[in-house]
């Protein structure tokens, strides 16, 4: 027997679909939702609509767009012949914030993970192949996350552009500022030491 109406129930259900909700996160969130005024309600449904309608995949990069380019892509002044390939939109988010940048990006949307059945052929490998190629890109900056399955993408992101007239880079790993080497992991240690440089 159900433990709430129908509608509730079925609001519950859609919400735990989400990433990293489950029932319990769901069913408060369905109770705030409920305790909200409905004007409250329509503003939260007419958002999800307005996303679902107008944002689109830049036809350059690949971020989150509402028109044809990103913000990124749309700017003069951002300098064509470097692109940062990352993951998703997040983490170009990320690195926007640092406001240190000034190229373009590249989102892949997804890292190799053979085991979740995502492939070579998942990612927006043809079209980085293609940009680099078609524009006068003269670095690509891997910025993929620093775990096994980032890793094993900018393995591979290296691997093909092998031969090109254009540099690569990977993104510094190691100790984060204001960290304790004691407190460090061997692995954030060793990156810190492979990747050195001079001062």
């Amino acid at each position: 027997m159900s433990r709430y109406a129908p509608p509730i129930e079925r609001l519950i259900t859609e919400l735990a679909r989400f990433p990293g909700i489950g029932e319990k996160t769901a069913a408060r969130l369905a109770n705030f939702i409920l305790h909200e005024s409905v004007e409250d309600a329509r503003r939260l449904a007419a958002s999800i609509m307005e996303v679902k309608e107008r944002i689109r995949l830049c036809r350059q990069c690949f971020n989150l767009a509402e028109g044809e380019l990103c913000a990124v892509c749309a700017d003069p002044a951002r300098d064509r012949g470097t692109v940062c390939v990352v993951q998703d939109p997040d983490a170009l988010i990320a690195i926007e914030t640092t406001g240190e940048f000034r190229g373009t990006y590249h989102v892949l949307h997804g890292v190799l993970a053979p085991l979740d059945g995502v492939g070579p052929d998942d990612l927006r490998l043809r079209e980085l192949l293609a940009r680099v190629d078609a524009h006068a890109v003269r670095e690509v900056i891997v910025a993929t996350n620093p775990d096994v399955q980032g890793e094993a993408t900018a393995l591979l992101i290296n691997k093909l552009l092998a031969g090109r007239t254009v540099a690569i880079s990977r993104i510094a790993m190691g100790v984060p500022m204001g960290g304790d080497l004691k407190y460090t992991d061997r692995m954030t240690l060793g990156k810190a030491l492979e990747f050195r440089r001079g001062m």
